[in-house]
């Protein structure tokens, strides 16, 4: 097995391409920065006209993990951005399955998912994005697959719920969660009362990771499939740092544009042998000490 990457310095990437290193398999990691620790790295702009058909056939790729997107906080779930990176995604797959590759692995979104169902499944909940983001990411899989399907190429689609870890951005809820009591950033609202599927970050990669596996193919949620109500996330916070959490719980929320539940089920996910290893507590202990050591 050969593996290439793609999005291999991003939050989810690094740790993804951590997970092959761990497992000793072969690894090249495209794209425009190279991520600390890689061993084989192409400096490629993913986005520009590319002869992937010889990158993946001179570099004897078998398998394709392909994690790059445009991620620009907040920007990302409407920005037409997201309809370049379906076109440069449709490129390399169709250049990868002519160049005799065995798999790939995508990185899909929840967002693909109809939100108002609250708990989802993948054969069982209607796929109605309703953001750009979303929509890219369900058109993507569509080619995708069709594609890979015309080759006899293994397609995994992996659906992402709330990944969380050491590495995030900072405007991301938790880091931003513990500049607020850190003093670093005023107090914001948040729906308190909401559940969120969250799964530590080494967790969703080793899930990828194992999804190499050549008997699995087709959609998989990546995710706890735990409820965790965003109010335990802020107290637990508080706890960790000595902090009081009613600055965050105070704020009167107002009519935020969230639902209330949105889980996945990952049955699926956990029949591979897959299960993950780090805690909600312990995955926010570590962030903590991160962004402890950032400002110090």
């Amino acid at each position: 097995m050969r593996v290439l990457i793609t999005g291999a310095s991003g939050f989810i990437g690094r740790h993804v391409l951590r997970e092959l290193q761990h497992r000793g398999i072969d690894t090249i990691v495209v794209g425009r920065t190279c991520p600390d620790g890689a061993d084989c790295f192409h400096h490629v702009d993913l986005l520009a006209e590319n002869d992937w058909k010889k990158i993946f056939s001179e570099n004897e790729i078998t398998h394709f993990i392909h994690l790059a997107w445009y991620v620009e906080h907040s920007k990302f779930w409407t920005s037409p951005e997201n309809w370049r990176w379906v076109d440069a995604t449709t490129k390399m797959v169709e250049a990868f399955c002519v160049s005799g590759g065995k798999k790939i692995i995508f990185s899909g979104t929840c967002a693909e998912y109809d939100w108002s169902s609250g708990y989802c499944r993948e054969a069982a909940t209607p796929l109605e994005p309703s953001t750009t983001y979303g929509v890219a990411k369900d058109v993507t899989r569509r080619i995708a697959e069709k594609i890979c399907f015309e080759y006899g190429v293994s397609c995994v689609w992996g659906r992402i719920f709330y990944p969380f870890g050491i590495g995030e951005r900072p405007e991301r809820l938790i880091p931003s969660l513990i500049d607020v009591f850190q003093g670093r950033r005023e107090a914001f609202e948040i729906k308190a009362k909401a559940y969120r599927d969250l799964l530590h970050v080494s967790d969703v990669a080793s899930a990828m990771v194992t999804l190499l596996g050549q008997d699995f193919s087709g959609a998989y949620n990546i995710c706890s499939g735990s409820p965790v109500a965003l109010e335990d996330v802020v107290v637990e916070l508080a706890k960790i740092l000595n902090a009081n959490p009613d600055c965050m719980l105070d704020l009167q929320e107002k009519d935020l544009p969230t639902v209330d539940l949105l889980i996945g089920c990952n049955r699926r996910l956990l029949a591979t042998g897959w299960h993950p290893a780090v805690d909600l507590q312990q995955g926010l202990r570590d962030i903590c000490k991160e962004r402890q050591g950032e400002n110090e």
